[in-house]
C-alpha cells in the first residue's frame, strides 16, 4: 500500500511539473502576463484553469488537458450503447473492455489535435485583437510545434491516468482533475490572507476592548464564507452518498438433496448516478454560443454584427464578481445552466443505468423484486425509481452549479465586494468531494483485501 501511494504521489507530481511547461508560442513571461487578463474576462476561461490545474494561465504544454480522451470515452459510451456490436463486445468481458479502450485512446489523439489548433486560434485571435508584440505572425513550423507540444501533453496526461488507475486506490483521470483544482487553493488562500490583514479601511474591534489587525469587513465575509463551505460540504457528502436501497429476493430451488436460493439482497441505486459529468456538459454546451459570436464579431461584417453581440451578452458567462443582477439578460445563462444541469443529468443517468440489462440479469438470476414481476414490470419499476432520485438529484446538481453566482450577487449587492474570484466554487467542491469518496472506498477495500488473512 505504502508503494502504491508513493507511486500516485509521484505521478501527481509529474503532472504539476508538465503544468509549468510553457508551449513554445512566445517569451513566456510576457505571455503569461497576456493570457492572465485575457482569462479576466470569461468565466468560462476560469473555468478551464480550474480544471486543468491552471495550466490555461501558465499555456502549458497539458492546457488541453484531459478533454479529449474524456469526450472520446463519452463517444465510446454511446456507440456502445447504440451500435449491438459494440454492445456485444462490451458484454464480453475484459478483453471487450480493452479492446474498447484501445478505440477510446485512438479516438483522443484526432480530438486532442482539434482542440489544440482552436485553443492556440482562439488565444491568438484574442491576443492579437489587442496586442501585436507578444505574438508575431505565425509560421507553418510554429503552427506544427506548438499543436505538435499540446497534442503530446494531452497523450501524457492519458497516459498518467491510467498509470494511477492501475495502483488500485483511486480513477487515475478524476484524481488528476482533483490534483488540479487542489493546486488553486494556496493562491485563493493567499489573496484572501492579504486582502484580510488590509487594514487601511479600519480594524476589528472586539466588544471595545481590544482591536483585531484584520480587515473587519473581509473578516466576516471569510466567516461566512467558511461557515457556508462547511455546510455546503456536508450536504455535498450526504448528497453524493444517498442511495435508495431495493430489497432483492432470490427463489429458493431444490436440486437432489441441496437446496439453493432463499435469500435476500440489496440493490443500491444512487440518488446522482451521473456524478459532475452534467456540470461539465452544460458549461462546454454553453461556450459554443459565445464562441460562435466571438468568430462573427472577428469576421468584421457589419451584418453579423448585431447577432453576434446578442451571443455574447445572452451566453458569456458574468465576469467574477459582476453577476449584479443588474438587467433581465444577466440572469439568461444561469437559468440555462441551471436547466441543462437537469436536462443533461436525465441524459447521462440514462446512459449509465440500464434498467432493461438489469431486469434480465435478476430474471436470468430467479431473483425478484417483492411485490413485482420479473421481466417488464420490474423494469417499469426501476425506472419509475431512477426517475424520481434523477429529479431530485438534478435540482440539488444545478442549485450546487449556480452556487458561485449567487454568492457574487450577495456579495456585490450587499457588501460592495467585486472581482470575488473564488477558485473552489460549487463544482470544483463537488469534483473534490465525489473523487476523494471514491478513492476512499477504493482504498477501504485494496486494505481489506491486504489484510484479509487477519480475519478469522
Amino acid at each position: 500500500m505504502q508503494k502504491r501511494f508513493l507511486i500516485v504521489l509521484g505521478l501527481i507530481a509529474v503532472y504539476r511539473f508538465l503544468a509549468h511547461i510553457p508551449v513554445p508560442l512566445a517569451e513566456p513571461s510576457k505571455l503569461k502576463d497576456v493570457i492572465s487578463s485575457f482569462l479576466s474576462a470569461s468565466d468560462f476561461g476560469g473555468f478551464l484553469n480550474l480544471l486543468s490545474g491552471g495550466a490555461l494561465s501558465q499555456l502549458s504544454i497539458v492546457l488541453v488537458g484531459l478533454s479529449p480522451f474524456i469526450t472520446a470515452s463519452i463517444i465510446t459510451q454511446l456507440l456502445t450503447k447504440a451500435v449491438p456490436k459494440l454492445e456485444e463486445l462490451h458484454k464480453d468481458g475484459e478483453s471487450g473492455r480493452r479492446k474498447i479502450n484501445q478505440w477510446t485512446r485512438l479516438l483522443t489523439l484526432p480530438l486532442a489535435i482539434i482542440q489544440s489548433i482552436a485553443f492556440i486560434y482562439i488565444l491568438r485571435q484574442s491576443v492579437l485583437a489587442g496586442n501585436t508584440t507578444t505574438l508575431g505572425a505565425a509560421s507553418i513550423t510554429d503552427w506544427i510545434v506548438a499543436v505538435s507540444a499540446m497534442t503530446a501533453g494531452s497523450m501524457l496526461l492519458m497516459w498518467l491516468g491510467e498509470l494511477i488507475t492501475e495502483q488500485g486506490i483511486g480513477n487515475g483521470i478524476s484524481m488528476l482533475i482533483f490534483a488540479g483544482i487542489i493546486s488553486q487553493m494556496p493562491q485563493t488562500l493567499s489573496t484572501l490572507w492579504t486582502s484580510l490583514i488590509d487594514t487601511s479601511q479600519g480594524t476589528l474591534s472586539v466588544f471595545g476592548w481590544f482591536a483585531v489587525p484584520v480587515n473587519p469587513t473581509i473578516f466576516y465575509v471569510i466567516l461566512a464564507l467558511l461557515s457556508a463551505s462547511l455546510l455546503l460540504l456536508y450536504l455535498l457528502v450526504k448528497v453524493n452518498e444517498a442511495q435508495r436501497v431495493i430489497t432483492i429476493n432470490y427463489a429458493k430451488r431444490v436440486q437432489g438433496n441441496s437446496s439453493y436460493g432463499g435469500i435476500k439482497s440489496v440493490l443500491p441505486i444512487k440518488m446522482i448516478a451521473a456524478g459532475v459529468i452534467p456540470v461539465i456538459f452544460a458549461v462546454a454546451f454553453l461556450s459554443l454560443p459565445a464562441f460562435v459570436g466571438q468568430v462573427l464579431k472577428s469576421t468584421g461584417n457589419p451584418a453579423y454584427t448585431e447577432t453576434a453581440d446578442k451571443l455574447i451578452t445572452w451566453f458569456q458567462a458574468p465576469n467574477p464578481g459582476q453577476f449584479t443582477g443588474a438587467s433581465a439578460e444577466a440572469f439568461i445563462y444561469p437559468t440555462l445552466y441551471f436547466l441543462l444541469v437537469i436536462l443533461f443529468t436525465y441524459f447521462y443517468t440514462g446512459i449509465v443505468f440500464n434498467s432493461n440489462e438489469i431486469a434480465e440479469n435478476l430474471q436470468k438470476q430467479g431473483a425478484f423484486i417483492e411485490g413485482v414481476r420479473p421481466g417488464l414490470q420490474t423494469e417499469k419499476y426501476l425506472n419509475k425509481v431512477v426517475n424520481r432520485l434523477v429529479l431530485f438529484g438534478s435540482l440539488v446538481l444545478g442549485l450546487i452549479a449556480i452556487t458561485p453566482f449567487a454568492v457574487e450577487y450577495l456579495l456585490y449587492n450587499f457588501t460592495g465586494i467585486s472581482n470575488a474570484n473564488l477558485a473552489i466554487g460549487g463544482t470544483g467542491l463537488l469534483i473534490i468531494v465525489t473523487v476523494a469518496l471514491e478513492s476512499l472506498r477504493q482504498i477501504n477495500s485494496r486494505a481489506l483485501m491486504v489484510t484479509y488473512d487477519d480475519y478469522k
